[in-house]
């Protein structure tokens, strides 16, 4: 199994290239596609406490250790196709030996979920045919999306200032001894 993690990159992103990338992953790999799989967290790369999404990316290859010998084949296609999502770009290769490796393969079932197994509904964000190559349907202003569905865009604590007045207070209260603040969440000291 060879694992490719990706992070600092939008989980949609990576499972489009997924998509369009592992027939010729396979290929350099030498192996089946059924021997690649992409892991994108959701997560966020930081420098400096600045947020790095689509800036930096790092990816980290898992392999088995008999394809280290196609590492620069395949570390040049990485570059040069995930350098369309991302700025700058790391590629580790780490390789392990294939008798520490194990899996359970459950003969019921395919081995993976394919496209054709899933439900329309169930692919929102890679309908090529209805909104093309690039577009994100989540950014349609014509989905059909019931109001029960939407996402609220207004002010969630209107009507409710005082209430969140008395738990400010409440919570200085709780903290404070001698006239001044212990706490860490209101980062600084105050008299009262």
């Amino acid at each position: 199994m060879i694992v490719i993690s990706v992070l600092g990159l939008d989980q949609f992103v990576v499972g489009t290239y997924s998509r369009k990338n592992t027939e010729n992953l396979a290929s350099l790999f030498e192996c089946d596609e059924e021997e690649i799989v992409f892991y994108s967290p959701n997560s966020m790369i930081f420098h400096k406490g600045v947020e790095q999404t689509s800036w930096q990316t790092e990816i980290i290859v898992r392999a088995p250790k008999k394809y280290a010998v196609l590492e620069s084949k395949v570390v040049d296609y990485l570059i040069k196709t995930f350098t369309d999502f991302t700025i700058n770009l790391s590629v580790t290769f780490s390789y392990f030996e294939e008798e520490h490796h194990y899996e359970h393969v459950n003969e019921s079932y395919p081995r993976f979920i394919e496209r054709s197994n899933l439900a329309e509904e169930a692919m929102p964000y890679d309908d090529e045919e209805e909104y093309g190559d690039e577009a994100n349907p989540l950014d349609r202003a014509d989905l059909d999306i019931d109001d029960e569905e939407q996402i609220y865009l207004g002010d969630v604590f209107a009507g409710h200032e005082e209430e969140l007045e008395a738990l400010d207070a409440k919570k200085d209260e709780d903290c404070c001894h001698d006239g001044e603040c212990c706490c860490h969440h209101h980062g600084h000291k105050h008299q009262h």
